[in-house]
């Protein structure tokens, strides 16, 4: 009679030491999982000389938004 086994069955080889393995980094710089990646077209990557320089740009857009009387700045095309 077979043992139930309540575990799910995994392929993985009881020699690989699971501690041991890195999580790999898809960029320079990559600090953690919960930043959002936005790809900038060329003409306005070069106006900007880092991420800083872009979010602050992108806050500065947000409170101008925001004081337009009825406006979203989520809804803003």
């Amino acid at each position: 009679m077979k043992k139930d086994n309540s575990e799910l069955d995994d392929e993985l080889l009881p020699e690989y030491d699971l501690k041991s393995l890195r999580v790999r980094k898809l960029g320079s710089g990559r600090k953690s999982f919960g930043s959002a990646i936005v790809r900038l077209e060329p003409d306005v990557a070069e106006m900007f000389p880092s991420a800083d320089a872009v979010n602050e740009a992108l806050r500065l857009l947000i409170q101008i938004a925001q004081r337009q009387p009825g406006k979203n700045p989520a809804t803003i095309e």
